[in-house]
């Protein structure tokens, strides 16, 4: 089992039971995610969600880490990056089986897309039904206009650890 924890930073902290970190990952798509504050995983705990105060969601695939937390070739790979909300996300939920995650926002929206490419389906209280299966045509909510951005595999590493000692140069 393991623990993950969201930060103002826009870190996500996976701790084993023990209270050891054992991974920090911060989101490497261009947009600013900012503060995280929301998490949420898949059934399978193949995929790791957050929402950010500033509306994205940002998917990780963490199943390949789980397997063997000790083995240093698997890797954390951010799959996907995309502006939700305009606002603060307050909360979030993937349905595994419809391939769909729901996002909630402090504007009071609620809001459905894919999972696997961020194709906006709509929001709670539209008229119209819900399409799951139509991810053809690439819309977006009316206070959003940033597409999604979606990771390559053979992108950086998505883990960063900085360490900055410091060190008196007399010489400076």
């Amino acid at each position: 089992p393991i623990l993950a924890s969201a930060h103002d930073s826009g870190c996500i902290r996976l701790w084993s039971i023990q209270g050891d970190l054992m991974k920090e990952l911060l989101p490497f798509s261009k947009d600013p995610s900012g503060p995280l504050t929301a998490l949420c995983t898949d059934t399978s705990t193949k995929m790791l969600l957050a929402g950010s105060k500033e509306g994205y969601i940002i998917c990780w695939n963490i199943a390949s880490f789980l397997e063997d937390s000790q083995n240093n070739k698997n890797q954390i790979k951010e799959k996907l990056c995309w502006r939700a909300h305009a606002t603060k996300v307050v909360d979030l939920f993937h349905e595994e089986e419809k391939n769909v995650v729901v996002t909630a926002s402090i504007d009071g929206s609620v809001r459905l897309w894919h999972d696997m490419n961020a194709y906006y389906f709509g929001y709670f209280g539209q008229t119209r039904k819900f399409d799951l299966s139509d991810t053809s045509r690439l819309i977006l909510p009316c206070d959003v206009n940033n597409f999604p951005a979606i990771i390559k595999e053979e992108s950086k590493r998505m883990e960063k650890k900085l360490e900055y000692p410091l060190m008196l140069d007399r010489d400076k």
